[in-house]
């Protein structure tokens, strides 16, 4: 009689414990469940119209600077701004240098880097999601208004070009036979141009186009623009993976090129539109 109690006993145990087993497990599912269907802390944080943190430099006009009241602006802070505005979130900009910015993504300091950031190498590729870009920018040709040698860019050869010899732009001049005049920089390349000590010089379109918003009555103009084969295009960064989030971003920023607040940015910071690849 004691051991069939025992027995019974026993097999009690095994199945209470074989039940406790089963809610855990049933538990644990659930919650696995639940974090895939919520996803990312960053994409919950979106979905219930939280907070993002967004790295920036706040030291580099006219993308991200801070104006004479001292407010932080520019054209990727307030592309950033206005994504935030679609997504519902509020937007909270973390200033960094930039030889910080990915490393402070990287330890999560931030969700996003709004910062002219392209990834154009491998490295980059694999470890980082680049959002739709919001700017386009190549290699352009600058020279005098009246200037009208300008038909192509094989036009450049046996003409003088102010560069920087060492810069990725120099050696463009060099491929298309153009005679190098050495400078420091590319105002010392611009005071060279307009004194006729060179005939033309080769930069990034958004350095030129900051310049000639600056000085309209330069005298000067953009003869020649990179296709578009060969233009680079920048826009939010986050680390790889998270591509609910990037929809959601792409979504956004298609919202902003199609109610034109993306062009209406890009001429008010740059007197013309940068946010579409030409």
């Amino acid at each position: 009689m004691k051991r069939r109690n025992l027995l019974a006993l026993a097999a009690s145990t095994v199945l209470l414990a074989a039940c406790g087993q089963s809610t855990t497990n049933e538990a644990e599912t659930s919650a696995t469940d639940n974090a895939a269907t919520e996803g990312s802390d960053l994409l919950q944080r979106i979905n219930n119209g939280g907070t993002i943190n967004v790295g920036t430099e706040g030291t580099y006009p006219p993308f991200t600077y801070h104006d004479e009241s001292g407010q932080l602006t520019g054209y990727d802070v307030e592309v950033t701004r206005a994504v935030a505005d679609k997504l519902g979130v509020d937007v909270e900009f973390k200033e960094t240098q930039w030889d910080a910015m990915l490393a402070g993504l990287d330890s999560e300091r931030f969700d996003i880097v709004a910062n002219q950031v392209s990834l154009t190498t491998p490295e980059r590729q694999a470890k980082y999601d680049l959002a739709q870009p919001y700017s386009w920018s190549g290699a352009v040709v600058l020279a005098a208004t009246d200037d009208n040698r300008y038909s192509s860019w094989e036009a450049l050869k046996g003409l003088r070009s102010a560069q920087s010899l060492s810069s990725n732009y120099g050696e463009m001049a060099e491929r298309y036979e153009a005679e190098i005049v050495p400078v420091d920089g590319m105002a010392q390349a611009i005071q060279l141009v307009k004194q006729d000590r060179a005939d033309f010089t080769m930069n990034d379109q958004l350095a030129v186009l900051d310049y000639l918003k600056k000085f309209p009555d330069s005298g000067l103009e953009i003869k020649l623009e990179a296709p578009a084969s060969e233009q680079r295009g920048s826009g939010l960064i986050l680390l790889k993976g998270d591509d609910a989030v990037v929809e959601k971003l792409n979504e956004a920023m298609g919202e902003l090129q199609a109610d034109g607040t993306l062009t209406e940015l890009s001429e008010e910071f740059f007197g013309a539109d940068i946010s579409q690849q030409k």
